[in-house]
């Protein structure tokens, strides 16, 4: 029960503190005042928009956030909720029947900064040793 208290009062002291660790407390605030939940994607990622589907005076069009599940990383939004909150379509990939096309594949979240990230052959960052250089490299040299 103890361990249990202690991770809410982390969590909590994170959300007052902290901005790119999901939800802030301002957010959680504005989310519960103002948000209507519309969906949730494969990665834990959750969607809203205005409630009622209300356009804000100022903008003209519902204002659409999502709050993320973890930290915040923009790559972790799978194309048709990146759409949705885009307005490049109207219906929110929870509302339709969506089926992606044999080719397509998984949404995979941009690596690049991790150690997942993809390093190709011959990269200093590379695991395994450099390949053998083909011969055909010469340096320049002053005078020449």
């Amino acid at each position: 029960m103890r361990e249990t208290i202690g991770q809410t009062m982390k969590n909590w002291l994170l959300q007052i503190f902290t901005w790119w660790n999901g939800q802030t407390i301002g957010t959680r605030f504005h989310t519960w005042r103002f948000g209507e939940r519309v969906g949730e994607d494969e990665f834990g990622n959750v969607y809203y928009r205005t409630k009622g589907g209300a356009k804000d005076k100022a903008l003209g069009f519902q204002r659409r956030w999502v709050v993320y599940n973890g930290p915040v990383e923009a790559s972790m939004i799978p194309p048709g909720w990146n759409g949705w909150l885009h307005h490049t379509v109207d219906v929110a990939p929870s509302e339709e029947s969506y089926q992606p096309r044999e080719w397509q594949q998984p949404h995979q979240p941009n690596w690049t900064g991790t150690a997942l990230a993809y390093r190709p052959k011959g990269s200093t960052l590379a695991e395994g040793e450099r390949p053998p250089a083909t011969g055909d490299y010469q340096p320049w040299t002053p005078g020449n």
